[in-house]
């Protein structure tokens, strides 16, 4: 179990699309550690979201870091842009490009951070593979594509062997959850080790007013 309250990445995938730039200043006044960026394709995953210059017209909107989830392939040609708009952590995932560790080091070379991003059939195995490369490891604890779906419990057996893994390395990479994230299932994340939370409903249900309330509940955890 970790030792400090996780990091609250709220996914604007689940904000007011029309009101973008006021819903990332809003989080970040809200108490959010990191903007949580959902970047789909319609070929990779079966929705398709935002592209480079909307990153970059939301940037001068928060502070606070971007954390891009780049659901795309191949990835490899759309990294120079996506950091170029203004993205600190970008995360991948092994199925989206034939050579994971030149990807990832593509991207600290870039001058963001790299990080690994496990769908629920993804095994674990990959983390061992990467483990020097990445500063983020992201457990999907849905199939990505949509949010509001229910969270994998199976997935919880996964987040622990990836602490334990990355704490027998003495790796700090932040271990990341995504996918079905409320009160209930992010206490359970962060007890199986998790040091940040994506989460999309359970942050923006309510409005403005109650996203400060909702990122403590969610802290709380």
């Amino acid at each position: 179990m970790t030792a400090s309250a996780p990091l609250i990445c709220p996914s604007i995938l689940a904000s007011d699309f029309a009101k973008l730039g006021a819903e990332v200043a809003a989080i970040e006044a809200a108490g959010a550690d990191w903007v949580h960026v959902d970047v789909m394709d319609g070929h990779f995953v079966p929705n398709i979201t935002i592209g480079p210059d909307v990153v970059k017209a939301l940037r001068p909107h928060a502070k606070i870091p971007f954390d891009v989830h780049l659901m795309i392939a191949p990835v490899d040609p759309f990294l120079e842009a996506f950091r170029a708009a203004g993205a600190d952590y970008m995360s991948v995932h092994p199925e989206s490009g034939p050579h994971l560790h030149r990807t990832l080091r593509r991207i600290r070379e870039l001058g963001a951070k790299p990080g690994v991003v496990l769908n629920p059939a993804t095994p674990v195995e990959i983390v061992h593979e990467v483990m020097e490369e990445v500063d983020l490891v992201l457990v999907m604890s849905v199939n990505p594509g949509f949010g509001g779906q229910s969270f994998i419990s199976s997935q919880l057996r996964k987040i622990e062997r990836i602490r334990a893994m990355l704490d027998k390395a003495g790796s700090k990479a932040v271990l990341q959850v995504d996918g079905g994230v409320n009160v209930d299932t992010a206490k359970r994340c962060v007890e199986a080790g998790a040091t940040a939370l994506v989460a999309g409903t359970a942050v923006f249900k309510g409005g403005p007013g109650v996203y400060a309330d909702n990122i403590r509940a969610l802290k709380g955890a």
